[in-house]
């Protein structure tokens, strides 16, 4: 679905974020802090060509937003973000680069590689302290916004008790895309896990829960692209809410519930493996794709006395900012997301030490740590 005509723009709600279709319009909304102008972008179904640039008319509690009476599920967007470029002060606003929804529910395309990513001059003497003006949206994905509807049925959470749990950790492409038994058209994806001959070796086994290995989309560095190669693992996340196309077999988010609800038929749980400790930005040398761009000292710690650097408790190049209540708030939605509309049953953290840090150390009575367990949809998930 794409806008032909010039949108009418409605001030909208700061709640939900991300863009939400009511069954009428699309609300948009978008947390930025130190922001000064945040405009909506609107592509055609390929996701070449810009459309429109729409300034969203709102600002509430930090957050702007914006409604589209005449948006409908399937249109394509971005952000771009206005305000300081000030890599010394932590600021590295640039609205040249087109960003992605942290938000995004489901992300359309492959990220592909050109120097325009970044927001300085890549090789230039002052490296990240210049600003770089190309237009990066040719080679960004772009955020789709989704109709969330699907029919559960009679959906049912296993339960299975924590002592009788087996759990198979599974990549969802190497676990399927070799076997022979799985129908050639649906090997590496998500609807090949849930085909009878998968589940029925794992009932043999005794599995009660399949851990699936990184399934938020993420990106291959471009060190890794530029040598020929992919990230396999999927440790490199860019969308908390989006799941990775790349083993989707109709580029649609059904076929992912269509999974779960086979598994739990089985009698089996899914478990997601989730990487919140860093993203894709990399260090302050990484391109801006998204968190970056919208509010770099919010979303990533940055070296108290000197921030253009990063604080890296991960080896990736940053860390999310755990501190802040806006990335709190983002993890937390994330994780009732997948719970509440994926019927995901738990998740393995990795690095969790690192989103239980508060000042430096880890600490076990941290907020993190304390906002999952009395939250009343994650205190129930494993």
């Amino acid at each position: 679905m794409f806008i032909n005509t010039k949108p009418t723009v409605w001030p909208g709600r700061p709640y939900p974020l991300g863009a939400t279709w009511d069954g009428e319009g699309v609300n948009f909304s978008i947390f930025s802090e130190h922001a000064h102008k945040v405009e909506l972008c609107l592509f055609d179904a390929s996701g070449r060509r810009e459309l429109y640039r729409i300034p969203l008319p709102e600002q509430t509690d930090q957050v702007w937003h914006g409604y589209l009476p005449e948006a409908r599920p399937g249109l394509l967007y971005g952000y771009r973000v206005h305000g300081p470029y000030e890599p010394a002060n932590g600021l590295r606003f640039n609205p040249n680069k087109l960003l992605l929804d942290p938000y995004a529910k489901q992300i359309h395309g492959t990220l592909k590689w050109s120097d325009a990513h970044f927001g300085y001059r890549i090789g230039g003497k002052q490296e990240d302290l210049s600003f770089d003006r190309r237009d990066s949206a040719a080679g960004m994905p772009k955020s789709m916004v989704i109709d969330p509807a699907f029919t559960w049925g009679s959906d049912r959470a296993p339960r299975i008790p924590w002592h009788e749990s087996v759990i198979y950790e599974a990549h969802v492409k190497g676990f399927t895309m070799r076997h022979s038994e799985v129908p050639t058209a649906l090997r590496g994806t998500y609807a090949g896990l849930a085909t009878a001959p998968v589940i029925d070796y794992l009932k043999r086994l005794g599995v009660t829960a399949v851990e699936l290995m990184p399934v938020h989309y993420f990106i291959d560095d471009r060190l890794l692209v530029d040598r020929g190669l992919r990230n396999y693992w999927g440790y490199n996340t860019i969308g908390f809410f989006a799941p990775e196309p790349r083993y989707s077999a109709t580029n649609s988010i059904h076929e992912f519930k269509t999974m779960v609800k086979t598994l739990h038929s089985a009698g089996i749980e899914v478990i997601l493996d989730v990487v919140y400790n860093h993203t894709a930005e990399g260090n302050q040398l990484g391109p801006t794709l998204s968190f970056r761009g919208i509010d770099n000292p919010s979303y990533y710690r940055l070296v108290p006395d000197n921030q253009r650097y990063y604080m890296d408790y991960t080896g990736t190049g940053n860390s999310l900012n755990m501190r802040h209540p806006r990335v709190l708030q983002l993890i937390m939605d994330s994780l009732r997301y997948w719970v509440l509309e994926m019927h995901v049953d738990g998740f393995r953290f990795d690095l969790a030490a690192t989103l239980a840090r508060e000042l430096y150390e880890v600490d076990r009575l941290g907020a993190f740590l304390d906002i999952i367990h009395q939250d009343h949809v994650l205190s129930q998930a494993k």
